[in-house]
């Protein structure tokens, strides 16, 4: 078992969000979070850490960079072995144990306008990244890829904060599903 003690939240849809930081917050978990969603998650009155705070770097280019930091992944990538503590520690870079991540609507912008810029700009860069970082790392980070497996999180924040290796497996494949048929959306717009 993997007990969560930091998570970073990055979310387009915040259903449920509340309930989920509700739980996080009282297993003194450290909630780092970006933009609306730490906006949203401050005005619930429950402690969040700005990414930016964190990176020493703002959110730049209209929002597009934000969690694209060495300090950021290296937080989601890291194992338990000696040169990346030595790293975390060297360079203060954090751990993260669950990452919370879902992507700009693509495939709905299409759906709802015709205009190509509108439709580029919900083309998710950090968000895949940090999906594809957390599912990388399964052994050591729950990836929660989409908002159906909140039910399953809250379920397992109830109980005891603590994820198993076979949940963050699956959790992983179904990441890597959802990144996979998210770029077969953009690769089909584009052709």
């Amino acid at each position: 078992m993997k007990k969560i003690k930091s998570a970073l939240i990055s979310v387009f849809n915040k259903d449920k969000i509340d309930e989920i930081c509700s739980y996080l917050s009282s297993n003194n978990v450290i909630i780092y979070s970006t933009g609306g969603t730490y906006n949203y998650i401050s005005n619930l009155e429950i402690p969040v850490k700005k990414v930016e705070d964190l990176t020493s770097f703002p959110s730049i280019l209209n929002g597009r960079v934000k969690t694209l930091h060495p300090k950021v992944f290296g937080g989601i990538l890291r194992t338990n072995s000696e040169s990346d503590i030595e790293d975390s520690r060297n360079y203060d870079i954090p751990s993260f144990d669950l990452v919370i991540v879902d992507l700009y609507p693509f495939e709905e912008t299409l759906k709802a306008t015709k205009d190509h810029n509108d439709i580029i700009e919900k083309i998710d860069i950090g968000g895949v990244s940090l999906i594809r970082a957390a599912a990388k790392n399964y052994q050591n980070v729950t990836c929660i890829s989409s908002s159906s497996q909140y039910d399953k999180l809250i379920k397992i924040l109830k109980e005891d904060c603590a994820t198993d290796i076979s949940f963050r497996k699956t959790l992983a494949f179904e990441a890597f599903e959802k990144s996979s048929a998210y770029d077969s959306i953009i690769s089909g717009y584009l052709n």
